[in-house]
């Protein structure tokens, strides 16, 4: 299989530290807007859409920084992350995205599928 490159995304969001951790780590924060539903198993995190269903290995976890992903059916060095950075000046704060693509192609479809998926994500914490 080809190696995969990695690229990153930043999304400003306007919401508490503490309120946007719990979207990106809780099973049920996930669910509100990542997925359809989402079940934990010590570290195996079972994603649910539509029908399908595909498993995550928690790699990391940081209280109110990010947390870290590898999709079992993916290569082993590739993850994705979802970062909290606040600025120190303004205190805004920005959701780092982190994934891998195939190609440009693919990072192109990527990317339109986490602009999707933040959009949901601030729709559900009303930023």
């Amino acid at each position: 299989m080809a190696s995969k490159n990695q690229f990153q995304m930043e999304f400003p969001i306007r919401s508490s530290l503490r309120i946007l951790y719990n979207q990106i780590s809780s099973p049920d924060g996930l669910s509100e807007w990542f997925a359809d539903n989402v079940n934990l198993r010590g570290k195996m995190y079972t994603f649910f859409w539509d029908g399908d269903e595909q498993e995550a290995e928690l790699l990391t976890k940081k209280n109110n920084q990010n947390i870290k992903f590898r999709w079992l059916d993916e290569p082993a060095d590739t993850y994705f992350e979802l970062r909290i950075e606040v600025d120190e000046i303004t205190q805004d704060i920005s959701l780092m995205v982190t994934d891998f693509a195939e190609d440009e192609e693919d990072e192109e479809e990527v990317k339109l599928l986490w602009e999707k998926q933040i959009e949901k994500l601030r729709q559900s914490i009303g930023s």
